[in-house]
């Protein structure tokens, strides 16, 4: 056998000895980790055994189990079971769970944070040269690169622009396209006098209300890598760009529902399903569910575009996620890589995505979902890869999307974005 798993590394070490061990773990003032291009592929071998698959995409349960079916019909050695966490959960303790690989033989990470964390702690074996890789989009592979190695695949494609009701756009001869702010609120302002609630926003949800924040920052910010010049520094949350963003939030007060920053993602998405709300504020990820709900009404995107004039930078954000990987702790790489290599595959990437209602990056796929090809026009538009996702600091990225929450809820702009940097400025 010539691979030594990362498991079996760490027995080995403990046989040795636990100092070496230790003084092996990435952390702080401990030893560096591997540079990204000396990181081993997945071991090769037997297509048998068991493989858990670890993610947070719940509602995605049964079309996973049918994929399951498929790819252990035709590998009969292999059993696979899904390991499902929240979403709050995997965020905040999937290193941990993955670690050592008692779940997680195949995962899924977020991009940003969690996937640079996962880099950094040795969690990811190597899959630039795999058939997988070869089977993605190339622009749409930079979330799952670290330095020239592609760690992970990014498996969805989603918009994190608010969904829009468009029969009560139509009634409302509401703008779905509008070229600035002042037109954004002029849209706000015709569904307001049609008797709806103009945007359903679930500020009581972290994960879901910050979405919102994607599409105000990107056309205004003066740099496109804004969120990493927050993280350092460079640029300030006391910045007049900043606060002017923030009073943007303000005006979006008397257009969205009452206790907006209380509301959780589920009546948030009840309220837009039952037609009581023109907007979801939320993304593209969220069309599943609203059908679930019931909704039978046509959906779009709209982007709220904070421009103030002139050509603005950008039509809409994108976000790259649900990064696979294979566990480099994992005893049986062999059985998780060819399940990788089974999902991005685009006749089960096209399965996936039509039965879940979100684009994939694999090319080739032919979405057959009439939601799907509704919003398939975005993909061809000039959009910007979603900012929240640059903060490596999750405490900083909390920090700075509580400032418009803070704004919604009736903080003063200029006083809530000091509060927001002072946090920074504690946290970097």
């Amino acid at each position: 056998m010539d691979h030594i798993s990362r498991r079996q590394a760490l027995g080995l070490f403990g046989a040795l000895g636990m100092g070496a061990a230790v003084a092996s773990c990435a952390g702080p003032g401990g030893t560096a980790p591997a540079a990204p291009n000396s990181v081993a592929a997945p071991a090769t071998g037997e297509i048998t055994g068991e493989v858990s698959f670890a993610h947070w995409r719940g509602e995605d349960k049964e079309v996973f189990d049918e994929l399951i079916k498929r790819f252990t019909s035709a590998n009969s050695g292999v059993s696979l079971t899904q390991n499902i966490s929240t979403s709050n959960d995997y965020n905040a303790q999937g290193l941990q769970k993955l670690r050592g690989a008692s779940i997680g033989d195949a995962f899924a990470s977020f991009r940003g944070s969690q996937f640079s964390n996962f880099v950094e702690a040795g969690l990811y074996t190597n899959l630039t040269d795999s058939p997988a890789a070869a089977q993605y989009e190339p622009d749409l592979l930079a979330a799952g690169k670290s330095e020239d190695a592609q760690f992970g695949l990014p498996y969805q494609v989603v918009f994190p622009m608010p969904l829009i009701n468009l029969d009560i756009f139509d009634r409302a001869g509401a703008d779905i396209a509008p070229k600035d702010w002042d037109g954004f609120l002029g849209t706000c302002e015709a569904l307001k006098s049609a008797g709806v609630v103009p945007i359903s926003w679930p500020g009581g949800d972290v994960g879901n209300g910050g979405q919102l924040f994607n599409c105000m920052i990107i056309n205004v910010a003066p740099a496109d890598d804004m969120g990493t010049q927050i993280e350092q520094g460079t640029l300030k949350l006391t910045d007049d760009w900043y606060i002017g963003m923030l009073r943007q939030y303000q005006q979006l007060i008397p257009y969205l529902q009452p206790n907006s920053t209380g509301t959780a993602v589920e009546p948030a998405q009840s309220l837009f399903s039952r037609g009581d709300a023109a907007m979801l504020a939320t993304g593209s990820y969220h069309l599943a569910a609203v059908r679930d709900l019931g909704a039978e009404f046509p959906m779009e995107l709209i982007f709220p575009n904070t421009s103030t004039g002139g050509t603005s930078k950008y039509e809409g954000v994108y976000n790259a996620t649900f990064i696979l990987g294979v566990n480099a702790d994992s005893d049986n790489q062999p059985a998780a890589m060819e399940w990788v290599n089974f999902l991005s595959d685009p006749e089960n990437a096209g399965y996936y995505a039509n039965e879940t209602a979100q684009h994939v990056a694999v090319a080739g796929v032919e979405y057959t979902n009439e939601d799907l090809q509704k919003l398939s026009p975005w993909l061809e538009k000039k959009t910007a890869l979603a900012p929240r996702f640059q903060f490596q600091n999750l405490d900083v990225r909390n920090a700075v999307e509580a400032s418009a929450t803070a704004v919604i809820a009736g903080t003063d702009p200029e006083q809530a974005a000091a509060e927001a940097q002072q946090i920074v400025d504690e946290r970097v």
